[in-house]
C-alpha cells in the first residue's frame, strides 16, 4: 500500500478541511487557509457540492427507487456520506466506494459500517480502471439491476477532456437500462474570483483540478436523460423548501440511462 504523505498538500484532505472533517495534516490546512485567503467562497462552493450529493441521493432513493449505488473518487468521509443518506432512506441500500487514496483507504472502516438490511464496500482502484472498477462492484452489487454512478468533484483531475469522457462512457456502459450517472464538478463562466484562485493553485505544483465550462459537464451526459433542471449550478439542483439560492462555479445533474 502506498505511504501517506504528509510533507504536501493533498486536494482530498484539503475538502476534508474545508468541509470540517478531522482528517488532514497541518500542511493541508495551510493550503486550504492559503487558498480560502484569495477566495473565502470556497468553503461554500465545498458544503454546496456535498449538499448536492446529498439531494441528489435522496432524489434516486425515493423517486426513482435506486438501491445500489458506485461512487468513484469516494473522497475522505465525512458528514452525509452516499451510504448514510441512502441508508437512512432505504437501508437495504448497497453501496460500493472506489478510491485509490490511501488515507481513505485507511479510513475505509468508517466508510464501511452499514446497516444490517444493507450493505458497503471498499474498492482500492482508480478512475482510470473502469472495467475493473465494474468487476469489482459487481461483487456486492447486481449489476444487471438499476444502479447509480456517482462521480462527485473527481473528473476535473482528469487533465484530458475526452479521456474523461471516455471513462464516464465507460462506466455507464456496464450498467443496466434504468442507471443513473450523477456528476458535479467545478465550472468556469460563473465566478471569476474562484477561477483565478483555483488557476494560481494548479499553477503551485499541487495536482491539479481542472474547472470547465458548463457545456463541457453537460457532455458528460451525453445519450442520457437528463432529469429536471437538468445540469446547473449545484445549488439551484431541486433546492429544499422555499430558499432562492445563489449559483456558485459548480455545476452538477442527474441523468438516466434509457
Amino acid at each position: 500500500m502506498m505511504e501517506i504523505d504528509t510533507s504536501v498538500p493533498h486536494s482530498a484532505r484539503i475538502w476534508n478541511y474545508w468541509l470540517g472533517g478531522k482528517d488532514n495534516y497541518p500542511v493541508d490546512e495551510a493550503a486550504g487557509d492559503a487558498y480560502t485567503a484569495v477566495f473565502p467562497g470556497i468553503v461554500t462552493i465545498a458544503r454546496s457540492s456535498r449538499a448536492f450529493l446529498g439531494r441528489s441521493i435522496r432524489y434516486l432513493v425515493e423517486e426513482a427507487g435506486v438501491r445500489q449505488f458506485l461512487d468513484v473518487g469516494t473522497g475522505l468521509p465525512t458528514v452525509d456520506n452516499t451510504h448514510e443518506v441512502a441508508q437512512r432512506l432505504a437501508p437495504e441500500s448497497k453501496i460500493v466506494y472506489v478510491d485509490n487514496d490511501p488515507l481513505v483507504l485507511a479510513h475505509a472502516r468508517a466508510l464501511l459500517t452499514s446497516t444490517a438490511e444493507g450493505e458497503t464496500a471498499y474498492e482500492d482502484l482508480t478512475l482510470y480502471e473502469p472495467e475493473k472498477i465494474l468487476e469489482a462492484a459487481s461483487r456486492t452489487l447486481d449489476l444487471t439491476r438499476p444502479t447509480a454512478l456517482i462521480l462527485s468533484g473527481i473528473l476535473g483531475h482528469v487533465t484530458d477532456y475526452d479521456l474523461a469522457r471516455d471513462l464516464v462512457r465507460r462506466l455507464v456502459a456496464g450498467l443496466p437500462s434504468g442507471s443513473y450517472l450523477c456528476v458535479n464538478d467545478g465550472s468556469r463562466g460563473t465566478d471569476p474570483d474562484y477561477e483565478q484562485a483555483q488557476d494560481a493553485y494548479n499553477e503551485t505544483g499541487a495536482v491539479p483540478y481542472l474547472l470547465r465550462p458548463v457545456d463541457k459537464i453537460e457532455a458528460f451526459f451525453e445519450g442520457l436523460e437528463l432529469v429536471d433542471p437538468g445540469v446547473v449550478s449545484v445549488p439551484l439542483w431541486r433546492p429544499d423548501g422555499d430558499t432562492s439560492p445563489a449559483p456558485i462555479g459548480q455545476h452538477g445533474g442527474v441523468g438516466r440511462k434509457a
